[in-house]
């Protein structure tokens, strides 16, 4: 058996892994992808230095920590509560698993607006958070789905070359 295959293997389903963990809340994606990333320089196929390896460390769990706080920064900034957070998240949730794609971007909001409505009883207070819930999203989103591409990349490259 080749072990540099299965090893491969492992780390191609990390990558994929990962780029749905940026859509995804409870997948750590460009952790995801850096553990791909890292796992291939023990085939014959990469050979990255310690600097290369901590760099993508420190810019994936970097993304990630942003990711975590930036919803939550959105919403408040708009007048939000923990409750549209969190109404955030369980839309989310509900929108990836029922209306994919657009249910990744509409259910955030919904879920946002429902909460802090039901908890607040202001509809503008409501959208305002919703809307800071939804932008926060996107920025944690794309920041980390840029990290993911960067480390797909370079793994890509480590094959290619």
């Amino acid at each position: 058996m080749d072990w540099d295959v299965l090893i491969l293997a492992l780390a191609v389903l990390l990558q994929i892994a990962g780029l749905i963990g940026c859509f995804v809340p409870v997948l750590p994606g460009p952790v995801l992808n850096f553990v791909g990333l890292w796992i291939l320089d023990y085939t014959r196929w990469a050979d990255f230095s310690l600097s290369f390896i901590l760099i993508f460390l420190i810019l994936a769990l970097g993304a990630q920590i942003i990711d975590t706080v930036i919803p939550v920064w959105g919403t408040k900034k708009y007048g939000g509560s923990r409750w549209g957070v969190r109404g955030a998240t369980i839309g989310l949730v509900i929108g990836f698993l029922f209306l994919p794609p657009f249910g990744i971007l509409l259910g955030p909001f919904l879920g946002a607006l429902i909460a802090e409505y039901l908890h607040s009883r202001d509809s503008q207070k409501a959208m305002r958070s919703a809307w800071g819930s939804l932008m926060g999203f996107l920025a944690g989103t794309g920041l980390k789905l840029m990290v993911s591409l960067l480390i797909l990349f370079y793994f890509i490259r480590a094959l290619v070359l």
